[in-house]
C-alpha cells in the first residue's frame, strides 16, 4: 500500500495473560509441561515462577496485524526470536503488550516490526511479519 510509510504504527494492543489462559492454551495445544502451570514444578526446574507458552506468545504477538490487515491481504512470513519468558504471577497474571510498525515498504510485500513487551521487558525480538496486499 503507498500510503504506508516507514516507522508509521499500524496497530497497538495490550493482552491480558491469567493461569486459566495457560490452562486453556495447554487444552488447545497439547502442551501440558509443568512448567505453564505449576510453580513448585518451574521452580525445581530454576525457572522464576510459571510461565506463559512461548507459542501462545508469539500467536498474541501477530493477532494486531492481522486484525489490521483483515481481508485486503495475507501473512506471507513471521518469525521472532525469544528472548525472555513471560512470567504468569497466580494472582496478577501477566500483560503482554505489542506494537506494531511498519519496517519496510516496497511493491511486492510490507515489512512489519513488532515490538513485544511484558513486565516492561522485551519478551520477543526481530519480530517481523512480512505481508501482502491482495
Amino acid at each position: 500500500m503507498s500510503e504506508l510509510t516507514v516507522g508509521d504504527v499500524i496497530a497497538e494492543r495490550t493482552f491480558a495473560i491469567t493461569r486459566d489462559s495457560l490452562v486453556r492454551y495447554a487444552g488447545a495445544s497439547g502442551d501440558f509441561n509443568n512448567i505453564h502451570y505449576r510453580d513448585d514444578i518451574a521452580h525445581s526446574v530454576g525457572l522464576p515462577g510459571v510461565l506463559a507458552h512461548g507459542m501462545l506468545t508469539m500467536g498474541l504477538a501477530v493477532q494486531p496485524v492481522v486484525d489490521w490487515l483483515g481481508e485486503r491481504g495475507v501473512v506471507l512470513d513471521y518469525h521472532v526470536r525469544f528472548t525472555r519468558p513471560v512470567l504468569v504471577d497466580a494472582i496478577e497474571g501477566a500483560h503482554i503488550t505489542v506494537v506494531a510498525k511498519i519496517g519496510l515498504a516496497d511493491e511486492d510485500s510490507t515489512r512489519i516490526d513488532l515490538v513485544v513487551t511484558a513486565a516492561d521487558q522485551t519478551v520477543l525480538g526481530k519480530s517481523q511479519v512480512r505481508v501482502s496486499f491482495t
